[in-house]
C-alpha cells in the first residue's frame, strides 16, 4: 500500500487568486502536478536522468509505490488558455493527464532508456542518494481531473509521463 497522501501548505499565489475572485476580480487558480513534463522540461525528470547517470543507477525509494500525477506541458497551456476563456471566478482546476504514475515505474523507464539498472533506494539512504528530490520522491501525489475535465471540456491529447520517456526524447544529447 502506497504512503499516506501528505498535506502540502496552500502557496500564496493560491491563497491570493481565491482573495481576488471573492473581491469580485476574475480569477482562478489551475494546480500543477509534480511533473509537467515535455520539451523544455528543465525540472523534476531531467534531474532524476542527471542522477542515474551520475549514481550509474536508476532509483526509487523503498517500494516505488507512491505516485506522482503528470501533465505535458501543451495540455497544461490548453488548460491555461480554457480557464482564461470559460473559468468560474475562484474555481480550482486540477491539470492532470496521468492521475497517479509509480515512481517504481518512472525510474524504470529512466534505467531501460540508459541500460541502467533499477535499484530501490533505502529511505534513510535517500537523502544522500537524490539530495532535496529525496522528499518529492517519497510523496504520494495522486491526484484527478475529472472536475476539470467536465467543467472547461478539457482533454488532455499528449503522450503521458511514460510514453514521453519512451520516445527517449529526455535523453537526447
Amino acid at each position: 500500500m502506497p504512503p499516506s497522501i501528505r498535506r502540502l501548505p496552500i502557496p500564496a499565489s493560491e491563497l491570493t487568486a481565491l482573495e481576488l475572485a471573492a473581491a469580485g476580480d476574475h480569477a482562478a487558480v489551475i494546480r500543477l502536478p509534480p511533473s509537467v513534463h515535455g520539451d523544455g522540461d528543465k525540472a523534476f525528470v531531467p534531474m532524476l536522468i542527471a542522477i542515474a547517470r551520475e549514481k550509474g543507477v536508476s532509483g526509487y525509494v523503498g517500494t516505488g509505490e507512491n505516485r506522482w500525477s503528470a501533465v505535458h506541458r501543451l495540455d497544461a497551456a490548453v488548460l491555461y488558455r480554457l480557464a482564461i476563456e470559460e473559468s468560474v471566478k475562484g474555481a480550482r482546476y486540477h491539470a492532470v493527464g496521468d492521475e497517479g504514475v509509480p515512481v517504481k515505474d518512472i525510474a524504470a523507464a529512466i534505467g531501460k532508456k540508459l541500460g541502467l539498472p533499477v535499484k530501490s533506494i533505502a529511505p534513510d539512504e535517500a537523502g544522500a542518494h537524490f539530495g532535496f528530490l529525496a522528499g518529492f520522491l517519497t510523496m504520494d501525489a495522486p491526484r484527478a481531473a475529472a472536475l476539470t475535465r467536465n467543467a472547461l471540456g478539457w482533454a488532455p491529447k499528449q503522450p503521458g509521463l511514460i510514453a514521453d520517456l519512451e520516445s527517449g526524447r529526455y535523453f537526447e544529447g
